[in-house]
């Protein structure tokens, strides 16, 4: 079985799990995991966001750390990422925590596979708020089942992308396609949505109005 790993980014404020096999820290992450009383197997970023006395209490507790400078081409999100699947190319990715705060650092997460890095991994990763669940999808023919906590599944895909969508409550074929950089608000009806694109590949969300 493939490891299953959490990783918490800096506007991580949601009820985690306790099933994962590792929980990685991102930045100011860290200590939020440690207040859960989660293990912090990895922490990892620039901690820029963190005081003197905090970085130091995350090197202590922290199962191993690597502090990254400022100055580089990854946000911290994506180094952990690589990180991850660097040591771990099988493992099952979920990142809390990547939206809600700055609007760039939620592009960039939202864009992760952009990276060609990253972009042989896609399937693996998963996005989880409260309110949102994204996924991705490389070109090709694929099914899409719906998550039982959400009500919308929305379309976005990379690039010049044709898209197609079957089986929603509002498809996209030939006979009605038309260009738009997301399809929001589309629903799952009593089967499987599917999906084709010939190029790049599909971000998936999942989501529900907040309560």
């Amino acid at each position: 079985m493939p490891k299953t790993v959490a990783l918490l980014a800096g506007g991580c404020k949601v009820q985690l799990p306790e099933t994962f096999d590792l929980y990685v820290g991102i930045d100011r992450a860290c200590l939020w995991l440690l207040e859960q009383g989660f293990p912090l197997d990895l922490a990892i970023g620039d901690f820029d966001s963190v005081t003197v006395e905090e970085l130091a209490l995350i090197r202590q507790q922290a199962g191993k750390m690597i502090q990254a400078p400022s100055e580089k081409n990854d946000t911290d999100t994506e180094l952990a990422v690589k990180t991850v699947l660097s040591q771990y190319p099988k493992a099952v990715l979920t990142i809390y925590g990547a939206f809600g705060g700055r609007l760039d650092h939620t592009l960039s997460n939202l864009f992760l596979p952009s990276d060609p890095e990253i972009a042989p991994f896609m399937q693996a990763i998963s996005l989880l708020d409260e309110q949102n669940a994204v996924s991705y999808l490389p070109a090709g023919k694929h099914q899409i089942l719906p998550d039982s906590a959400m009500t919308y599944v929305s379309f976005m895909a990379s690039q010049e992308a044709n898209l197609m969508i079957k089986g929603a409550k509002y498809e996209l074929t030939p006979e009605n396609y038309f260009k738009k950089q997301i399809y929001s608000s589309n629903e799952f009806t009593s089967q499987a949505i599917e999906v084709s694109l010939d190029q790049g590949y599909l971000i998936v969300i999942q989501s529900k109005d907040k309560l």
